[in-house]
């Protein structure tokens, strides 16, 4: 049995064959969307499924045509998926980064750490989206969430939760002293309605204008949703659309995600099924370390891998870090 064999068995690519093919009968039948709401789930199922088919497809083809670092590079791309066997890997998801203590600094930390988590999605081809930020008064940003919408974007940066330390020259300060600086990471999957009890009388809903670089593009009209579950006082905020009716819906996706959090921490038994071995985002759980001076060292200190390609790292390329996460969390 050769590695696409094996590949695909461990995969189950025949059953999802299946699968795909009893979807496609299902989806050409005259009342398949008379409920739309099953119909629509169904349609996604079936393209992740030939999506899944597809990447073995090409995997053939890289072999057949010998192109050798393709195939590897497809293989072990596709092995790692092996590992991505939680209930919410599959799914998108919402990623939330805070400055910790220390003022601008913490803040321009944070908004770095931004950009290097935009650029990896991209690398990823998964869309993104800015859901809402607030900036720093001088420079950064306090806070900012992200929807990263692809196939596996839970399975592969749920590991990414936690605290990041950035030790640096401060370009902040006219003696350019050494600084370190925290921001928290969090790692969310966007959850069906049908898993989470959302009633709609528990939800307080409110509606302003969206904050814009100024001049002629500030919001005219109060299109950013605030969305407050009373029983529990978790707020959430969308300003990514233009649509009050699409910013409501995406904060109704980022509530559902919170609560499921809420409960996962009250189940610690389940969370152990579900992330694998859990451990909170919280301060006191540091993750990796950045270090840009007196030398150039990224370390994840969970798995021991380490780089001193700092740029790179801040540039996106998070490949050897995330495999690492998956290989030995997972």
């Amino acid at each position: 049995m050769n590695k696409i064999d094996i590949l695909e068995k461990k995969l189950r690519i025949k059953e999802k064959r299946k699968e795909a093919e009893r979807l496609e009968k299902e989806s050409s039948q005259s009342d398949f969307w008379q409920d739309s709401l099953s119909a629509s789930k169904k349609m996604k199922r079936l393209a992740t499924l030939q999506k899944e088919i597809e990447e073995i497809e090409k995997l053939k083809g890289y072999l057949q045509e010998e192109k050798e670092e393709e195939f590897e590079k497809e293989l072990k791309k596709l092995e790692l998926k092996i590992f991505l066997s939680g209930k919410y890997d599959r799914s998108h998801a919402i990623l939330s980064l805070h400055a910790g203590q220390g003022g601008t600094e913490a803040m321009d930390w944070a908004e770095m750490l931004k950009r290097m988590y935009i650029r990896f999605i991209e690398k990823q081809k998964w869309q993104w989206k800015l859901i809402e930020e607030t900036r720093g008064e001088e420079a950064g940003i306090k806070r900012a969430m992200i929807l990263a919408s692809g196939s596996y974007a839970y399975g592969y940066l749920k590991h990414e939760a936690g605290t990041h330390r950035l030790v640096r020259l401060s370009p902040f300060n006219a003696d350019h002293l050494r600084q370190t600086s925290f921001a928290l990471v969090e790692v969310l999957p966007i959850i069906e309605e049908a898993e989470v009890e959302l009633r709609d009388e528990d939800i307080e809903f409110e509606a302003f204008r969206s904050s814009g670089p100024g001049g002629q593009f500030v919001q005219k009209v109060a299109t950013a949703v605030r969305l407050c579950h009373k029983p529990t006082g978790i707020v959430v905020e969308s300003q990514a659309e233009r649509s009050q009716i699409q910013n409501r819906k995406i904060a109704k996706q980022i509530l559902l995600s919170k609560l499921w959090e809420r409960e996962q921490q009250k189940r610690k038994k389940e969370i152990k099924k579900i992330k694998g071995e859990y451990k909170a985002a919280s301060w006191g759980n540091q993750i990796r370390s950045y270090v840009l001076h007196p030398y150039h060292l990224v370390k994840d200190l969970r798995t021991g891998y380490e780089t001193k390609d700092t740029q790179s790292v801040l540039d996106g390329n998070l490949e050897k870090f995330i495999e690492a996460e998956i290989y030995q969390l997972s």
